[in-house]
């Protein structure tokens, strides 16, 4: 004998009780305390971010870096031998240029009116930086570690052509030049 079953009411699951909010754990305080803890993380973050990127932020413009870049192409131009490479300098054309420091801004290109307005620094540098070469192979405003624009070239000097004592550059010199 087979037995049919019906549906009843019996048979039916009980309905889910919602549960209200005051028996959970959250409570008013509790979210603002964990709102108010989120917005002082991100208010740290953003005060502190500034003081992370500061080492790489300059006081120096693309600018500047670009006039001094222009001017140690010039210095390298009109001071380079006729017959060798662009990077050979003309000892004796180099040692007038240090000496002659009347009219460095016409030479170099800058502007100057009544008032100088760049401060230009240009010397020589070993390459091993052991051993300054001494203040004969600088020129112009003297540089003391200011915040500055800087450029520099790698030359050599074509052989017996200083008039005096050579800079003592074995194998080369960097040709420094910093613009404030």
């Amino acid at each position: 004998m087979s037995r049919n079953r019906t549906r009843t009411d019996r048979d039916r699951r009980p309905k889910t009780v919602s549960i209200s909010l005051r028996e959970r754990g959250q409570t008013t305080q509790d979210f603002a305390v964990g709102i108010g803890v989120f917005i002082l993380a991100v208010a740290f973050v953003f005060s502190f971010l500034p003081s992370i990127l500061t080492p790489f932020d300059s006081s120096v413009s693309g600018g500047q870096t670009a006039q001094a870049d222009r001017v140690a192409d010039r210095a390298v131009h009109n001071l380079s031998t006729e017959t060798g490479p662009e990077t050979e300098l003309n000892g004796s054309a180099f040692e007038d240029f240090v000496n002659d420091t009347d009219g460095l801004s016409e030479r170099l290109g800058l502007r100057e009116d009544e008032t100088r307005y760049d401060r230009i620094d240009i010397r020589l540098e070993p390459l091993n930086e052991s051993e300054p070469l001494g203040d004969e192979w600088i020129v112009g405003d003297g540089y003391d570690n200011q915040s500055a624009a800087s450029s520099a070239r790698i030359v050599t000097f074509k052989e017996g052509s200083f008039d005096g004592a050579e800079p003592g550059c074995d194998p080369a010199c960097r040709l420094v030049v910093r613009m404030w």
